[in-house]
């Protein structure tokens, strides 16, 4: 019996969709540690942002803008800034636990 979920491919692809920001180290981001990973992860969120805040631009000044991909635009962005705000309160919370130690 074949696994059901193995058929079903890349989710980040899904629709032709890019994938969202993904906060595994690539080769040029490994020799710059957990920091330049972040860093990283943080410049493609503000990419998000800025090219929705494009597409809203382009969209009230009467462009040739989609709405349809302007909304994706917008809630790629916001998924975006979700996945970092739980990356950041997961940080601040092992700092905090590291904090209460004593040794």
């Amino acid at each position: 019996m074949s696994n059901p979920i193995t058929g079903l491919g890349a989710l980040g692809t899904i629709g032709g969709l890019p994938k969202l920001p993904s906060l595994s180290p690539t080769p040029a981001d490994s020799s710059e540690g957990f920091g330049g990973v972040l860093k990283n992860a943080l410049s493609q969120v503000n990419e998000l942002g800025g090219a929705s805040e494009q597409q809203i631009g382009s969209l009230l000044q009467g462009g040739n803008a989609d709405m349809s991909n302007v909304m994706i635009a917008i809630e790629k962005a916001d998924v975006a800034f979700q996945l970092m705000m739980q990356v950041r309160n997961k940080i601040v919370n092992a700092y905090q636990d590291i904090e209460k130690m004593q040794f």
